[in-house]
């Protein structure tokens, strides 16, 4: 396969990962809000969060789902959002799956929807 991608890398970026370099996605996100907090995280339609900004709010969504939606931590959260900054901001604190169907019937598991 040809990654054209890649030419658009810039410089010092890998074209490869170490995938045992993190324990879990979560890891490597807290690592980027840690790392990264005053440079760009997000851009879309002209407005931009930064790392701080993202871990900010995604951190009071994380919040909010633990003190008012009645989640605990560990508890699945299906993201069903269009693209754009509200997605990113939720998917910032939440362990995620997509599903093509909205209030798809999970049987197989006990997770938590929230629509």
């Amino acid at each position: 396969m040809d990654r054209v991608w890649l030419k658009q890398y810039p410089p010092g970026v890998p074209a490869d990962i170490d995938p045992d370099q993190y324990a879990s996605l979560k890891a490597l996100v807290e690592e980027a809000f840690a790392k990264h907090r005053a440079f760009p995280a997000y851009t879309n339609m002209g407005a931009t969060l930064s790392y701080a900004q993202l871990d900010e709010l995604s951190r009071a969504f994380g919040a909010w789902l633990q003190h008012k939606a009645g989640l605990s931590p560990g508890d699945r959260v299906e993201l069903q959002a269009r693209p754009g900054a509200a997605y990113v901001v939720r998917l910032g604190r939440t362990t995620f799956y997509e599903r093509a169907r909205r209030k798809l019937r999970l049987t197989d598991s006990a997770e938590i929807i929230v629509d």
